[in-house]
């Protein structure tokens, strides 16, 4: 095999992992659906469910570069349970075993994130549980990242994967280069010093509520705006809106460079 094909080998696994990981964020249940539509790899599967649990802390930071998901949902007894996800595929399903039996997840300090001496053909994700007061520090690469219901200081950043915030609080900042971002705004005003959101390559999803106030900025470079209610704009529709919603407030930021946006009242 020549270095060529190898090469390309080697980059569609690691697409085709990428994909996989993104998805595992959304699909909990068991290990069966993450490679549903990769027969190629069928032979050299293997996926397991590792949980954990710690005392809460306060702050998490996780880490699931190169490959992985986060999602994270406020709830519990104020504990911290941590579900982690690892795939791999290999030569042979024991070959695969082999190599999960080799990654290991650590928490020491609020510090989750996993490690192998292999760089490629494995992907942790993660599904957590925590306070619903608590700071968190999220990153990943080749993989969406969802957070829930959470309040603090809050820090999100993928390379290739959407982002999805739901119901949030505090001083939110969120950042992906290739993927869509969703956003859903509850009560009657954010609730902290700000939320401020963008993606490079994807389009903008916001549900903001009827009675919602703030100080809204949302923009995109290739693409459309549309807003399902009146507004008074500040600015080029097309490329930069600003608008005060109900009697103003914290500044809710929500960017895209190459996406369509869409802001609808519930």
């Amino acid at each position: 095999m020549t270095r060529l094909v190898k090469k390309a080998l080697i980059s569609t696994a690691a697409l085709l992992l990428a994909l996989c990981g993104a998805a595992e964020a959304h699909d909990w249940d068991d290990c069966d659906g993450w490679y549903q539509d990769h027969d190629w790899v069928e032979k050299g599967r293997y996926c397991e469910l590792r949980t954990l649990e710690l005392a809460p802390l306060g702050a998490l930071q996780v880490d699931a570069a190169p490959n992985g998901g986060i999602k994270v949902v406020a709830g519990g007894d104020g504990e911290v349970r941590i579900q982690a996800k690892v795939s791999v595929w290999g030569r042979s399903e024991r070959d695969a075993r082999d190599q999960a039996a080799g990654i290991h997840i650590y928490t020491d300090g609020g510090r989750i994130r996993a490690e192998s001496e292999r760089r490629d053909n494995w992907s942790v994700s993660y599904r957590i549980h925590a306070p619903r007061q608590t700071d968190l520090d999220l990153e990943s690469y080749n993989g969406g990242i969802s957070v829930a219901g959470i309040e603090g200081y809050l820090q999100m950043e993928t390379h290739n994967g959407g982002l999805s915030l739901d119901s949030l609080a505090g001083d939110v900042v969120a950042r992906t280069r290739n993927g869509g971002v969703s956003v859903t705004l509850d009560g009657d005003r954010w609730d902290g010093r700000g939320l401020d959101v963008e993606t490079r390559n994807g389009g903008v999803s916001v549900d903001v509520p009827a009675e919602y106030s703030a100080e809204l900025e949302t923009g995109t470079v290739n693409g459309r705006i549309r807003i399902d209610f009146p507004v008074v704009v500040r600015g080029e529709i097309g490329r930069k809106l600003t608008t005060t919603l109900g009697s103003g407030g914290a500044p809710v930021r929500i960017v895209t460079t190459n996406g369509g946006v869409r802001i609808d009242k519930i």
